[in-house]
């Protein structure tokens, strides 16, 4: 099931620099991620099919990594890729962050969750919309439709209780549609408890 939202394509065409320009170290290509120091690899970029692997190159060649920094991740263009990534960081145990300034949004939010610890720092946004499969939207299917155990699954996976997972979810998908944005306030962040130390 691979569904691309509008607003991530608009944002990779607007926003992010193609992955042909991807920046390459010795062991192979691990943008959009990068190694800031032993213990950091930091993500700028949309996240898509390329990612899994970039992801699990960065981690090879930094094995001592426990924290990934995200500094502008608009989203993703390729969800199933992005939710197995959030499955293998949550595995590894690693701490999410988003930097000073920094920005998530849609699939990247996703992404944030899956860390063990999560820090927002200062003056940073945390998008959400719905999502659509170029035909329907998240909301034209029946609230217990199996169309929505994609995502609340994941979440479940990465350590939602299922109560959690629904009501993240269904948030989600009725704060903004797949062409446009909600960005959380301070009281949907601690609602949903977005940080967790």
């Amino acid at each position: 099931m691979k569904k691309i939202s509008i607003f991530s394509l608009v944002l990779l065409m607007t926003i992010y620099v193609s992955c042909n320009d991807d920046e390459t170290s010795a062991g192979g290509p691990i943008a959009p991620f990068a190694i800031e120091n032993d213990s950091t690899i930091s993500l700028d970029g949309v996240i898509n099919s390329n990612t899994l692997n970039a992801f699990n190159e960065v981690i090879r060649q930094n094995p001592g990594t426990k924290w990934l920094i995200f500094q502008e991740a608009p989203g993703s263009e390729d969800d199933e890729t992005n939710l197995q990534v959030g499955r293998k960081l949550h595995d590894l145990g690693l701490n999410t962050a988003v930097a000073d300034e920094g920005l998530i949004a849609s699939g990247a939010v996703d992404l944030f969750l899956a860390g063990d610890q999560r820090v927002l720092g200062e003056n940073t946004q945390v998008g959400v919309h719905s999502w659509s499969d170029g035909n329907n939207e998240a909301t034209h299917f029946p609230r217990e439709s199996s169309e929505h155990l994609f995502f609340i699954d994941y979440y479940q996976d990465i350590g939602m209780t299922r109560q959690e997972a629904e009501d993240f979810y269904f948030f989600t998908i009725n704060a903004a549609p797949a062409d446009d944005i909600h960005w959380m306030t301070a009281a949907e962040l601690e609602e949903f408890e977005i940080e967790r130390l």
